[in-house]
This record gives C-alpha cells, sequence and structure tokens, in this order.
C-alpha cells in the first residue's frame, strides 16, 4: 500500500508495508531476520476528529476503546501483541530502563512501575518495545550477535543528552554488546527545514559537539533562530558511541512535511494523536 510520504532526498530507506494498517519499516533490521519493528502512520484506525485516524496516545483525550482498538491493529499488521508491549513513559530525560518478564504489557495492559523513561532495552524475546513520537526522533538499536534491542526517544532535549549513547551504553553494561555489532536508525520525525529553535538551545548543542560538526547541524537566520538538524546530530550521536557507519541508517522522512500521514507537534499543536516506533526480538531464533 503506497501511502504518498514526501521524502527529503531519493535515498528511501522506509518502504510501506503492505496491509490495511500500514507502517514503515527498515530493510537494515528487515535483513537481520531476528525481529519485527515499524513506525506507524496515521492512516488505518478508528479515531475521529484531530485524532484521525491511528492515535497511538492513552492521554491526548482521545477515547480509550479507539485508542485500544489502534494498538491491535498496528500490532497484528507488525505480528506483535498488545500483551506483550512495555511502553515508555517520556518526559524528555535520557533515562533508559532495562526491561523483563516484569515489565511485560506495562503502559497498555497494567500500570508503569517506573516513570520518567525515554528508553528502554532488552534481551527477552517477544517483549515489544513502544515508544511515543510526533516530530522528536526515534531511534531503534539491534545487536543481533548478542540479540538484544533498544528503542529511546530523542526529541531536541535528549538528543543534546546523548540518549542513542546511554542506550548504548546500557547494552554493553547489561548485556555485553559490542558497539561494532549493533545496527542503529534514526526514524521519522522533524527535518531541519521544518524545525527552527532559538539561541539558547543552540548554545546547549554548541556545548555538547564538537565545533566542526556546528555547520552540519546548525544556521543562524535573519530573525535571529537557527535550523537544527536532529538526523545529524543523532548520526553523531550513534558514532560517538562507536557504532559502524556502515550499521548507520537515518531517515528521510520528515513528520512535519507528511503531517497528513505523520502526526506532528510542529504543525498541531497539542490537538493531535501520537506515532509510535515499536521493536520486539523474534521468538525462537
Amino acid at each position: 500500500m503506497g501511502i504518498g510520504l514526501h521524502y527529503k532526498n531519493q535515498n528511501k530507506i522506509f518502504y510501506e508495508a503492505e496491509g490495511e494498517t500500514p507502517y514503515l519499516e527498515y530493510p537494515l533490521f528487515q535483513n537481520t531476520g531476528i525481529v519485527r519493528h515499524g513506525f506507524s502512520t496515521r492512516i488505518g484506525g478508528v479515531s475521529k476528529g484531530c485524532y484521525s485516524s491511528l492515535n497511538l496516545s492513552f492521554t491526548r483525550g482521545d477515547s480509550e476503546e479507539a485508542v485500544r482498538e489502534n494498538f491491535r491493529r498496528i500490532g497484528r499488521a507488525i505480528q506483535v501483541r498488545c500483551e506483550d508491549m512495555v511502553f515508555t513513559q517520556q518526559t524528555h530525560t535520557v533515562n533508559v530502563l532495562a526491561v523483563t518478564e516484569e515489565e511485560r504489557g506495562m503502559g497498555i495492559m497494567r500500570p508503569r512501575s517506573y516513570s520518567d523513561v525515554d528508553g528502554l532495552v532488552t534481551n527477552v524475546p517477544g517483549l515489544c518495545l513502544v515508544a511515543f513520537f510526533a516530530d522528536c526522533v526515534p531511534l531503534y538499536f539491534v545487536d543481533p550477535v548478542k540479540k538484544v534491542i533498544g528503542l529511546s526517544h530523542s526529541g531536541w532535549r535528549g538528543t543534546v543528552g546523548k540518549i542513542g549513547k546511554v542506550t548504548v551504553e546500557l547494552m554493553q553494561q547489561k548485556y555485553g554488546s559490542r558497539p561494532k555489532d549493533i545496527l542503529a536508525a534514526a526514524g521519522p520525525s522533524i527535518c531541519q527545514d521544518c524545525y527552527e529553535v532559538s539561541e539558547d538551545v543552540i548554545r546547549k548543542f554548541q556545548a555538547n559537539f564538537k565545533e566542526r560538526h556546528w555547520e552540519e547541524l546548525f544556521y543562524r537566520k535573519e530573525n535571529g533562530k537557527y535550523q537544527l538538524n536532529l538526523w545529524k546530530a543523532n548520526e553523531l550521536v550513534f558514532e560517538e558511541a562507536g557504532i559502524i557507519r556502515e550499521h548507520i541508517a537515518v531517515t528521510n522522512v520528515c513528520t512535519h512535511c507528511n503531517s497528513k500521514i505523520l502526526y506532528s507537534h510542529r504543525e498541531a499543536g497539542d490537538r493531535r494523536g501520537n506515532l509510535c516506533a515499536f521493536l520486539s526480538l523474534k521468538e525462537g531464533v
């Protein structure tokens, strides 16, 4: 099912999966054969109005019944069960949590036992990590050697705090992953052309990224504001974490440019739904 996405360049990293509930997927991960993963769109759900139609947030004012049906639909498409999902509890931190069987179903089937968690890692087959987005950057991590996965939410605060590196470090400490084995991707999110920020944000990036990269990361406009490149920043974070360039995929799909197909906070403000990233180790592989 083609869904009319606008790509920023000709290197089409994502493709649209077939089915009534389309989602976006990385060949980089699909080719490993050990994970199920995807990134949702606005299409194929039952939500109405400003939440139309595949809203995946229980906290934005949509009907709980509609959101649950939306999760069932995207779960069927990606081949993961709602009962196996584990949600982040995002507050723009760089906190990453290792989850186990004890957390299975938290956020969707039962309350979370944790808070202020913007990233998750696990080595438990069948457990599906879930994080929420509407312009911020989804960061996916797959270690096909140790069979470990990670999924993190990286807005500008998470990016300047290098949550991608924090995620890799936890995979190393907890499961013995080696950065050179990890595959990493930055998913659909707001592009530099659409992401205007103030000087105080740029100062934080100047403090945390080397000066030789500043020209790639941002530029100043006549109005005194800046255009910030979160895609490039997270690519640099991946490399700083020790991930090799051949194992990195960075999106070319902007949520703001595609706001009819993907929810965008910059486009719609608070009256909108949420997208989700999903990542799960297959069982028995």
